[in-house]
Parts: structure tokens; sequence; C-alpha cells
């Protein structure tokens, strides 16, 4: 499937209970190459990889112009379909969001992560209705243009004072609800989740449930388990490649040995990667 249309609908049908539409999340065009040679069926990216590797903070510092250039760039070099994480869509109120997603299509991508982090003022998630209202203009513009775009709803309830378990999965199960009825195709909701309340999520929302993977989270295969339909790595791929700088750069500075490097995909390899086709 090659038309935009068409990968919209095969970005859709990976999203299967139990059988997870795993996304190890990229932020440039090298890293949509590699992990698609590694057999990725979708590339994810992440906007705190994309946003350092712009030179920004993650957050909301970075432009739309630039967001979407980078979006183009990955979803040229690719042949999978193609997700971007557009934060809270580049813009400060709906119609601003609708333009986002717009520009998203016009790049050649078939989803979008919205997340609900308020990033400015006292509290840390938008009011409920002003997200939904920004979702519903997001599904307004992707089916003006006739393209079934994965609109992915982000729950940022982590970022909520800790309290109990009660008290957080009512409060992301309402979002989940209003986000669902606004148009939302998926729920993603971040944190490091232990099973009880994955499993929770997974019985509560009636569509597809997308968590982080990672260091401190369950696996893949216990999180098919419990059924979720989508597993993410977020910004954690980027944290260790810049880690990896970190420690060879230190390394390398105090010790004048390269230990860190070893193990490195090599210079022909990534020359080779970069240099082949879309398909590849």
């Amino acid at each position: 499937m090659t038309t935009l249309h068409g990968k919209a609908l095969l970005f859709r049908s990976m999203h299967v209970p139990g059988r997870p539409l795993v996304l190890p999340n990229a932020w440039d065009v090298a890293s949509a190459r590699i992990v698609t040679d590694a057999g990725a069926a979708a590339v994810a990216t992440t906007s705190a990889g994309v946003s350092w590797s712009l030179g920004c903070a993650d957050g909301g510092h970075l432009d739309r112009d630039r967001g979407l250039g980078l979006i183009a760039r990955v979803a040229a070099a690719v042949g999978v379909p193609v997700t971007a994480d557009v934060e809270s869509g580049y813009a400060p109120g709906p119609a601003g969001v609708a333009e986002t997603v717009r520009g998203v299509l016009a790049a050649g991508a078939v989803g979008v992560n919205l997340e609900d982090s308020l990033r400015a003022g006292p509290a840390p998630l938008r009011p409920i209705p002003e997200q939904c209202e920004r979702i519903a203009a997001a599904r307004g513009a992707a089916d003006t243009a006739g393209v079934p775009l994965f609109v992915n709803a982000r729950i940022d309830t982590h970022r909520l004072p800790g309290g109990d378990l009660a008290v957080w999965l009512q409060e992301t199960l309402a979002r989940a609800e209003a986000y669902v009825a606004a148009g939302a195709d998926g729920v993603f909701v971040l944190g490091a989740l232990d099973a009880q309340a994955v499993t929770a999520l997974v019985r509560a929302v009636p569509v597809p449930v997308n968590v982080l993977a990672g260091p401190e989270t369950l696996t893949v295969p216990e999180l098919a388990a419990l059924g979720v339909a989508r597993v993410s790595a977020g910004s954690s791929i980027a944290e260790a490649a810049y880690g990896l700088v970190a420690r060879a750069a230190r390394e390398l500075l105090a010790d004048g040995t390269c230990k860190a490097l070893e193990g490195a995909l090599g210079y022909g390899a990534l020359n080779s990667l970069l240099s082949a086709g879309p398909g590849r």
C-alpha cells in the first residue's frame, strides 16, 4: 500500500490487543532507517528525541515548521507507515492543532500523538473539555482530508501529584472516555505501569491501549499477555544514544580510551543503510 490512505489503513490494522505493535521510537532519518532495518513494522517519532536533535528542549519549545520538516524527512526515508509525536499539536488552540494535522498528512505521516500536558500555568494537565476540543479538531482535519489518521490520545496523569491507584485510575479513565468520544482512535498512558494498572486500563478502555516499554517497565511479552495493543519506547532509545555520547566523550577526554564505543554500528553498515532506498 503506497497511498497515504492505504498506509493509514495498514497502520490501523497493526493495533491488535494481545499482539501489540512494537515501536522503537526514532528521532531522525538515520534512527528511522535503523529501526526499520531491525524489523519495525512502522516508525514512530519521539517528540523529546526530535526536539533534542533539533537543538530544543522537549515540552512545547519546538516550532511547527521544524517539527513537520523532520516528519517529512522521516516519512520520505522509510517505506512503512509513520506516526508522529506532535506534542500538544504545536499550537495554542484547536484551529492550530487542525493546521498541524494537515501538515502532518502533507508530510506523509498517518498517525499522531496528542498529549494533554499543560506546560505553562498552575495545573499539569489541560482541562478535559479543552483537550477534547483539540482532539476533535485533529479528527476533523483528518476526516476532511479523507485520510483515516490514527489519533493517539496521550494521557499524562503520571504528572499529577502521587496518590493511590484508585484515584489515578479514575482520572485516567475519565480522560480516556472523553478523548475517545472526541475522536481518539487509541489511548496512550505514560508511566512505568504495573500489571494491575495495565489490566484495569485494558479492561475499561474500548480502543487500543498504548503503554511504554523501558528499563523499569513490564516486558513486551508481559504487556501482550495483558491485552496491550501498542508498545512504545518513547524517548528511552534516544536517551540511551545520547548517554553513549556522554560516556564516550568523558572516557576519551579523561582516559584517552574508547572502550565505550565497542559494539558500534560501523561506518560501512550505516552508510549503506542510508544509501538504500526507502523500501528497504
